[in-house]
């Protein structure tokens, strides 16, 4: 008889190969079903105004009259109505007013020397600061009402409040009570581990556990509550506070160190002699970016975290994806590209940061808003333009002008 055994080995890997490939295929297929190509909502905001160039800061990594930040500004602008509510969008539901975002719009104007534009920012948020409790995820722009759509109070507000009022540094006595009952509200939610408990994050979906989205504006936010409560003499309240960032920054190494990835990790690995641990699982997220400058002060450890994960996130279109978490789809986010945008211009790696301001002004649409998105064929997708997206743009380039005070 003949022996096909030689013919059937050299076979059989062609065929488990093909096998392989039609299984990733479909699996491509399914996927793109659940995740269809997003496309533009809408293009820009009717009748919007541009800025004078005069109005930029003075140095741009683009050119010199600067339309990324000209068309950036002219965008809040826009976006923030005569009452100082900021809308995160102009369509739909985004027309509503976030804290986080809100932070980040006042923050940029007080980069650029825009200070009345950041104290009416802060102003309505001091209108709708919450007497007790976490601030909500979004509130009205006309009236300030909680919006009341099933979405979780959201207790990374109680964070990046503070910062932005620290880092205009204006009418703090003004603002006092509402650092003070973001701060308090920081130290009430810690427990006995030194952690909060879970809350959403810029990811805007219900959590099971506490997650980096959370706990690093909560350190930035009591970093800037102590430096406030320095300036304005309140001593009672600096002790606590400074007592609860201990607690905080040290159950943050403990549970989130060295790689910072989105949840405590599960598992620890061991490595060889010399090279201490490496944690294992929890998923890269972007906003490690807000454990380093100009939110935090440098440290070694953190940088290194934060340059692995930008390459982990950074996918084929060359924008970034929120986290290892999210959904696989091949769409880039452009608030999470310009934060790692900030922190390299703030950490005072220019090329990085120039590089993703490129991209994010390489893919503005045609009314010349920075989208929400960027799409599997690189084409703008979601809401454009989105002011959180504006605003970290802003703070950027004024980073690579000047060095952003640091909390």
């Amino acid at each position: 008889m003949r022996d096909d055994s030689a013919r059937r080995i050299r076979w059989y890997p062609v065929a488990v190969i093909a096998v392989l490939v039609a299984v990733l295929a479909a699996g491509t297929v399914a996927n793109l079903r659940r995740n269809p190509q997003p496309q533009l909502v809408a293009d820009g905001i009717p009748g919007r105004p541009l800025p004078a160039a005069s109005t930029l800061t003075a140095a741009s990594p683009l050119s010199a009259s600067s339309d990324l930040v000209r068309y950036a500004l002219a965008d809040l602008d826009a976006l923030t109505l005569p009452n100082g509510a900021t809308l995160a969008g102009w369509d739909g539901p985004w027309r509503y007013v976030w804290p986080r975002d809100a932070s980040f719009v006042a923050a940029a104007y007080c980069s650029v020397g825009r200070y009345a534009e950041a104290a009416g920012v802060l102003g309505f948020l001091d209108q709708v600061r919450p007497s007790a409790g976490r601030w909500a995820a979004r509130y009205s722009a006309e009236d300030g009402k909680v919006i009341e759509d099933g979405r979780e109070d959201q207790l990374d507000g109680s964070g990046w409040v503070p910062w932005a009022t620290w880092f205009c540094g204006r009418d703090l006595s003004r603002y006092w009570p509402m650092v003070k009952q973001s701060a308090d509200q920081i130290v009430a939610e810690l427990g006995p581990d030194g952690l909060p408990a879970a809350s959403p994050d810029y990811w805007e979906r219900p959590e099971n556990e506490v997650t980096l989205g959370t706990v690093a504006p909560l350190l930035t936010g009591l970093r800037a509550g102590i430096a406030i409560a320095r300036t304005l003499g309140h001593r009672t309240e600096l002790d606590s506070w400074q007592n609860a960032l201990d607690r905080l920054s040290k159950a943050t190494d403990t549970a989130f160190g060295p790689e910072y990835p989105r949840t405590p990790a599960r598992a620890v690995s061991a490595l060889e002699p010399g090279l201490g641990r490496s944690r294992i699982g929890g998923g890269a997220d972007a906003i490690v970016t807000v454990l380093g400058p100009p939110f935090a002060p440098e440290r070694a450890e953190v940088r290194t975290a934060i340059e692995r994960t930008h390459g982990v996130l950074t996918l084929p279109n060359g924008g970034v994806t929120p986290g290892e978490q999210w959904r696989a789809d091949g769409v880039a986010w452009t608030p999470q590209t310009a934060l790692f945008a900030l922190s390299a211009a703030a950490r005072g790696d220019r090329e990085t940061a120039t590089d993703l301001l490129r991209w994010i002004d390489d893919h503005r649409t045609p009314s010349g808003a920075i989208p929400e998105k960027v799409n599997r064929d690189l084409q703008p997708a979601g809401e454009a333009p989105l002011g959180w997206t504006s605003a970290i743009v802003v703070l950027t380039v004024a980073a690579l002008d000047r060095p952003l005070p640091t909390p």
